[in-house]
């Protein structure tokens, strides 16, 4: 019997099953008269029960509780629904006019001052274009000034004119999160048309680590944390809110898993690692973060060809510098070095290089830079400079 035939893990009833004849057939249909009508009674006083519950003159605990929940996600959605926007992302022409569009997600406004209105999106969403317009819940299309992005951190802020603007959306605490809360997406899957769609689910996972960019030797660059929910997201629904039964946004919808035979596998930026964000976007027009000044690519990604390195034979991972720049060749860095700590902690790949330098170095700090060259082991201290280029 094979695994999907059709009675494979079925209710449904073999049709012999009551071919019977005689006293034992009888007894078979005796017994189906019985067991229905034992359904039907049940049925019966579970619906008298639940009637006199729902009707009571307090409208008892589960319709209260019922009614409640109901109420608290309309409000929740009331009160955010009106901040939630379409950003279309377009190349504009030579003579100045929009050639074509090239981009379309959601964003969030979540701050107004005087005549300006900032929003928030995601950096996928804009970064293929250099016009922006964005509209609002009520149709009105608006001119949209980029502020400032950031690739790793897959955020944006887009500045606009304040009419008509009359709604901001509140903040939540990402760290409170619990597995089972209620999640509430609020988006344009598919683009504008399909605008203001809220869809609901839980909180799968507070948090949880993914892994982006993946670079040509299949290694990914970088990880965000993320918070896991089932509620559905969709092409569009990028930039949008994720928002809580108080109506306070706890996170910045960036993603899905899109495989066959996957579901409910939505991913949105905790909000509060958005914050500080697009704070100093606001400030300054970009992410300052520390530069070492390499290029790099992971040793265990190669399994032939670095004989010529001559490294020793039990060395298994670090980062391989392809190209030392400012501090790092100053410093005397060089091609076919190869990095394996940074302050004493070890680094098997460009990952973990990166994750150590932009979250626990600053800009000016000194750090212990520990390689190889050949099968000489050497600690070098660099003096970190300041990246201004997106990594």
């Amino acid at each position: 019997m094979g695994m999907f035939r059709d009675d494979f893990y079925s209710t449904k009833v073999s049709r012999n099953a009551y071919s019977g004849s005689g006293y034992a057939g009888i007894m078979r249909h005796k017994l189906l008269l019985l067991l229905g009508l034992a359904a039907l009674t049940g049925s019966l006083l579970t619906f008298i029960v639940l009637t006199y519950v729902l009707d009571d003159g307090d409208m008892g605990d589960l319709q209260r509780s019922l009614v409640h929940s109901e109420l608290e996600r309309v409000m929740a959605v009331d009160k955010v629904g009106p901040a939630v926007v379409s950003i279309v992302s377009s190349l504009e022409g030579q003579d100045g006019n929009t050639s074509r569009s090239v981009g379309v997600g959601s964003g969030v406004v979540y701050d107004k001052k005087g005549k300006q209105a900032w929003v928030v999106t995601n950096y996928h969403v804009l970064e293929e274009g250099d016009a922006f317009d964005v509209i609002l819940s009520n149709g009105t299309k608006k001119k949209a000034e980029l502020v400032g992005s950031d690739r790793l951190a897959d955020l944006a802020v887009l500045v606009i004119d304040s009419e008509g603007i009359d709604t901001v959306v509140e903040f939540g605490d990402s760290d409170s999160l619990k597995a089972g809360q209620t999640a509430i997406a609020i988006g344009n899957p598919l683009g504008v048309e399909l605008s203001q769609t809220v869809t609901a689910g839980i909180i799968s996972r507070p948090i949880r680590s993914i892994p982006v960019f993946p670079g040509p030797d299949g290694e990914y660059e970088w990880e965000l944390n993320m918070i896991q929910t089932d509620a559905a997201i969709n092409f569009g629904n990028s930039g949008g809110a994720l928002v809580n039964l108080e109506g306070k946004v706890v996170g910045i919808n960036s993603m899905k898993v899109s495989e066959t035979g996957v579901e409910g596998l939505g991913f949105a930026i905790p909000i509060n690692e958005v914050k500080p964000i697009i704070e100093e976007l606001r400030k300054k027009g970009r992410i300052s973060r520390p530069f070492l000044g390499v290029s790099t690519v992971n040793l265990q990604s190669f399994v032939s060809g670095l004989e010529y390195l001559e490294l020793p034979e039990d060395l298994e991972s670090g980062a391989i510098v392809l190209e030392a720049l400012g501090p790092a060749k100053e410093a005397g860095l060089t091609t076919n070095d190869v990095i394996v700590e940074l302050d004493g902690h070890p680094i098997n790949g460009t990952l973990s290089l990166r994750k150590y330098l932009y979250q626990h170095k600053k800009i000016g700090d000194k750090i212990d830079v520990t390689y190889y060259r050949q099968s000489t082991k050497s600690t070098v201290t660099i003096k970190l400079g300041e990246n201004k280029e997106q990594p």
